[in-house]
């Protein structure tokens, strides 16, 4: 039986007037902004529609074309103790538009005045200058530059300004996105009314995205089709837990009202606990357990949450080790650990270690190591699950297990460099150029790295993580 594709055909709710220029077609942002906005559509709470910029020469917009800008979201997991699988239609792009190929039909969404939100996800990368960007190039070459030209159409029309909330995995990304915007004013000699204009009629937001988004549910796509009883090229599976904090005005709230739609919006004037919070009891375990688990021959996530060994160590970790290094009521930060776990043992998804161990020094560095130096300051001892986990990324890195490192060309190259000092443990502590600091500071820190170089070597990464479990918290030194 042949099935018809999603079209405009399976539309329920009206088209509303565009509110949101968005820079991204990818899974996330339409897992994550575009399914918030569906939901408060729904309750007619926000009654606005999406114009999606695809922001690279080459992306997904002519496939969201193809299928009259519709797809379905599919949510498979656990959420507070209950198993979530559900499927739902996403409605609310409005246009899509690529500037690659028609740069007038991008400058004039500034024409609009209906919309009021700018939201992005360009990768981490995207929020860059580069002062070899001309105003005069169509398209320009990154976003914050593209965006400053729309803006500045914007200002020419005299309308105006619009709530500018970046969804890109950098701290500060608002701060950072107006900064760049503000460089390339003066860079083209935009004049000093345009930025004003830019600093004072426009409102940037800081944000902290979470919500794991797997993408197209290749495996099971097929059977799901015949299930929902249409074809959909453009469907994206995501996680039930849902979190969006954004620091800035509180006016949001109500011009965004993800809340009242019982959505988990938080609108605060101090996202950094949050970001903590998150970078810490989320990012924190997934870059501590990879490289034992690893070691111990163990592939996903899942699989370490189903290891009654490995579960404790993590659990421990975060009750022990981060959680009493996070500046949130102990309460708030246990029910956000065991929402963490419940995520982890999702069944649903096959979170790979390996891919979580891609550039996983640069990685220690952001997600564990603040915690390590936190944990320090007020224990006045190591962290003995995170002292492991630096350990065996010392092992992997050099050369030492059943698979290679995956890391930048520098990094690599250092490790290599590395290995030929006479004292690699005691050299790769001290390289700042790793770790941003001499690690050799932290007293013992070398002898304890030793001691589990040696366990990880002679009895392996179990015996390890079995040794630590025993300890009940126990200090080693």
């Amino acid at each position: 039986m042949t099935l018809p594709t999603l079209n405009a055909s399976f539309r329920k709710l009206p088209q509303y007037p565009t509110k949101v220029i968005q820079f991204g077609e990818g899974n996330f942002l339409r897992a994550f902004v575009d399914w918030q906005i569906q939901q408060m559509n729904k309750q007619g709470l926000f009654q606005g529609g999406v114009a999606v910029v695809q922001p690279i020469a080459n992306g997904r917009t002519e496939a969201l074309e193809a299928q009259d800008r519709l797809y379905t979201t599919l949510l498979e997991g656990k959420l507070d103790g209950q198993v979530v699988q559900e499927h739902e239609i996403i409605e609310d792009i409005n246009q899509t538009v690529r500037p690659y190929e028609d740069w007038q039909s991008y400058l004039d969404l500034a024409k609009n005045d209906a919309t009021e939100f700018i939201f992005s996800n360009t990768t981490e990368a995207g929020i860059a200058y580069d002062a070899t960007d001309r105003y005069a190039d169509l398209p320009n070459g990154t976003y914050p530059a593209k965006l400053t030209a729309l803006l500045y159409e914007r200002f020419k029309l005299g309308k105006k300004g619009f709530q500018i909330i970046p969804c890109e995995l950098i701290n500060h990304n608002g701060d950072a996105l107006k900064h760049a915007i503000l460089q390339y004013a003066e860079l083209w000699q935009l004049g000093a009314d345009f930025t004003q204009w830019v600093a004072h009629d426009n409102d940037f937001y800081a944000t902290l995205v979470d919500r794991i988004v797997p993408g197209y549910p290749k495996e099971r796509a097929a059977e799901l089709e015949t299930e929902w009883g249409y074809h959909d090229a453009n469907m994206v599976k995501a996680e039930p837990f849902f979190i969006f904090v954004v620091e800035g005005d509180q006016k949001l709230a109500t011009l965004f009202p993800a809340k009242q739609a019982g959505l988990n919006l938080v609108v605060t004037d101090d996202m950094q606990p949050y970001r903590n919070r998150k970078v810490s009891l989320l990012n924190g375990p997934h870059t501590t357990m990879s490289p034992i688990a690893r070691l111990a021959g163990i592939e996903t996530v899942g699989d370490v949450m189903q290891d009654p060994d490995f579960s404790q160590f993590v659990n421990d970790e975060m009750y022990q080790e981060i959680m009493p290094t996070v500046a949130l009521p102990q309460a708030e930060l246990a029910a956000y650990a065991e929402g963490v776990k419940e995520r982890f043992e999702n069944p649903y998804v096959r979170h790979e270690l390996a891919s979580i161990a891609l550039n996983s020094i640069a990685k220690f560095k952001a997600r564990l190591l603040p915690t390590f130096k936190r944990y320090v300051a007020a224990n006045h001892q190591l962290p003995q699950r995170i002292t492991l986990a630096l350990a065996a990324y010392l092992k992997i890195y050099a050369g030492q297990a059943d698979f290679a490192p995956q890391d930048t060309p520098e990094t690599l190259a250092e490790f290599k460099r590395l290995k030929g000092e006479a004292d690699y443990l005691g050299a790769a502590l001290a390289d700042q150029a790793l770790w941003g600091e001499d690690l050799t500071q932290y007293a013992g820190l070398k002898a304890l790295l030793q001691k589990d170089w040696e366990l990880l070597t002679d009895a392996g990464a179990r015996a390890a993580v079995q040794a630590i479990n025993a300890e009940e918290g126990g200090n080693r030194e």
